[in-house]
């Protein structure tokens, strides 16, 4: 009988972890799905340039996945019992309604179809992350989002349709308002482009990272609110805690993500904001059979700090948790790997960006890579991610293994390396 496997969410870490499994065991005896919304890999790093504009290149899971024994169902994930071993989905590949769904950012068509249950013996849950009202008032009904497609797609619509001189308001001054905040003003620079920050502008980068940023700020003619608290959103403004209103014909939230909310109604162990404490190879510390990787795992990084939630943190995740898995399943030692930051990437512009070198738990050091080398680099890193996902493997040995264990919980036998 094959080992069934289900992976949840086709992002960065989820087709990279199903795409490694594929390459390290035999189909015929193991069961792989890949569960996901959509039929394409989404470049969630390059949403930005999806609202401002741009088509992106697009990547069919089926040309990705083709040969290697994977299968593709399209559902969207309602629930999981790690009890029964069951995870419930609705499928999506034939919607029944053409609506829209409801507010600024409903989820889109009605799907009427029935409820199907799935049943898994190994479980990898990668359903990242999603955009953070934070409960502000407004933000749900009136800002946009940028946090993954359809967000991107409904922003993109939105700012065609502005009239020169029309003011955007970007809130949050991380690395995605950053991203945000440029492409927009370089896309359009008829606009009134601002951004409001809770700090200082880029008060976490270098001395030389923060200058760089300012100067191309003030090259692009955006506008920057620093120490501002934005306090509710209304459809042609945005208000703050000094009181002052800030006008916005557009509002982009980017003030930072949470995780999808089904693992904190499941019985596995997670920490208040929903992310799943695993161990160091990805495995859920209270249930062996599931897998918890990017956004949706609480990964311990040098000293004992998390990880953020990144791309540069996801995919070595699922690396981890695939290598893991097929070991167990096989009866090879486990390996482990330790988890370290080397820079952070913010694209500018389509010609500019800043390539922020850090310490291994991610501070931003003295060092830093400006202009349009650093828009490059930023470039190479995009693309090359997505190669990534395509080719798992990354230049490591493909060589499959015959399953010799009934399951990936916890085992004796099973030895573990650092």
């Amino acid at each position: 009988m094959q080992h069934r496997v289900i992976v949840l969410g086709a992002g960065y870490t989820g087709a990279a972890a199903a795409g490694r499994l594929a390459r390290r065991l035999h189909r015929e005896e193991v069961a792989l799905t890949l569960v996901n919304t959509g039929p394409d890999f989404v470049e969630r790093v390059r949403m930005h340039q999806l609202a401002a504009g741009q088509d992106l290149v697009p990547r069919p899971f089926g040309e990705m996945f083709a040969g290697t024994g994977v299968e593709l169902k399209l559902a969207k994930v309602t629930g999981v019992d790690v009890a029964r071993r069951t995870v419930t989905v609705i499928p999506t590949d034939i919607p029944t309604d053409t609506g829209t769904g409801t507010g600024m950012n409903g989820t889109g068509p009605d799907l009427t179809e029935e409820t199907e249950e799935l049943e898994y013996d190994t479980l990898v849950y990668a359903l990242g992350s999603e955009w953070d009202p934070q409960g502000v008032p407004g933000t749900a009904e009136h800002a946009h989002e940028i946090a993954g497609r359809p967000g991107a797609l409904r922003l993109r619509e939105r700012l065609a349709a502005l009239e020169a001189g029309q003011p955007v308001v970007v809130v949050g001054g991380g690395l995605t308002g950053l991203e945000a905040a440029t492409e927009i003003a370089e896309a359009r620079p008829d606009l009134g482009v601002a951004l409001a920050a809770r700090g200082a502008l880029g008060d976490w980068l270098s001395p030389r990272g923060r200058r760089h940023v300012r100067k191309v700020f003030g090259r692009l003619g955006i506008t920057v609110h620093e120490h501002t608290t934005v306090t509710g959103v209304e459809a042609d403004r945005v208000t703050t805690a000094g009181g002052t209103p800030l006008p916005a014909a557009v509002t982009v939230w980017t003030t930072g993500f949470a995780v999808n909310p089904i693992a904190r109604a499941t019985a596995l162990e997670v920490i208040g904001t929903g992310r799943i404490v695993v161990d160091g190879t990805m495995r859920s510390v209270s249930h062996p059979d599931v897998y918890a990787i990017g956004d949706a795992a609480l990964v311990e990084g040098p000293g004992g700090k998390p990880l953020r939630m990144s791309c540069a943190t996801g995919t070595p995740t699922a690396w981890q948790a695939a290598d893991a898995i097929a070991a167990r399943l096989t009866g090879r030692k486990v390996p482990t790997a330790s988890f370290r930051y080397f820079n952070q990437c913010v694209s500018l512009g389509r010609s500019d960006g800043l390539i922020q070198y850090v310490t291994a738990d991610d501070r931003s050091i003295g060092a830093a890579l400006t202009g349009r080398t650093a828009a490059l680099y930023k470039e190479l890193i995009c693309k090359g991610a997505a190669w990534g996902v395509a080719h798992p493997t990354l230049g490591l040995p493909a060589r499959r293994h015959h399953v010799v264990q009934e399951g990936t919980g916890a085992d004796p036998a099973a030895r573990t390396t650092a």
